[in-house]
């Protein structure tokens, strides 16, 4: 993924990763160790990019309060995106933050005190443990009881060939139905929060027009 000396037909280069601004271009004899190794320095990009915006939109906010919100569209970024990462940044100074350990790792932790925040990181870090793995972690530090553990869940109203497959899908992982459901919304979930974890909305700074108050669901009778 650095300077390419020969480009092959279709963008590939010789032996190299060919990086562009719309995605990559893999040569057909790349190795799986040349792959793996972009992987991980893909990881350390994305993770350093979240510390750049989060850094850029503090020093904004505060520097800037009426005008940064006209430089964040000018710019074309996602505001509520980059206030995440702004919100993830305030809660750890630079001095703080594990040079190996993803922005996501720091994600998982930055809604709990100081203290906690860096007894988990040192935990993950010494454990090698996976943002996966901390957040399994976390959870199951938690109460089972408190009600951060139990919550109402809307009933929802599935047509019945959708109920059956996903009964066999239950049966075919050798997983109770209900445990299988648990799972595979807790998977779903960690997909759509790849990026960055969104921290609660009581945890951020309050600002017009960005959040509003919902009703508790509760489940139909």
């Amino acid at each position: 993924m650095n300077a390419v000396q020969r480009r092959r037909p279709g963008g590939a280069v010789e032996g190299r990763i060919l990086t562009t601004p719309v995605g990559l271009a893999f040569p057909r004899d790349v190795t799986f160790e040349s792959w793996e190794q972009a992987g991980q320095r893909i990881s350390r990009i994305a993770s350093s990019s979240a510390w750049y915006l989060g850094d850029w939109l503090v020093f904004g906010q505060d520097k800037y309060t009426d005008r940064y919100r006209r430089a964040v569209e000018a710019v074309g970024l996602d505001y509520q995106t980059l206030r995440n990462y702004a919100w993830i940044a305030r809660k750890f100074e630079p001095s703080r933050r594990r040079q190996g350990l993803p922005f996501q790792h720091h994600a998982e932790v930055a809604a709990l005190p100081p203290a906690e925040q860096d007894e988990w990181l040192d935990r993950a870090q010494r454990e090698g443990w996976s943002r996966t793995a901390l957040r399994r972690a976390l959870r199951e530090s938690r109460d089972p009881g408190s009600k951060s553990e139990r919550v109402a869940m809307p009933r929802v109203n599935p047509g019945s060939d959708a109920v059956d497959r996903w009964r066999r899908a239950a049966m075919a992982a050798n997983a109770d139905f209900e445990a299988w459901i648990v799972t595979a919304l807790d998977r779903a979930a960690d997909q759509d929060l790849e990026l960055v974890s969104v921290p609660p909305l009581a945890e951020l700074p309050p600002e017009r027009d960005e959040y509003v108050s919902l009703p508790a669901v509760r489940p139909a009778s």
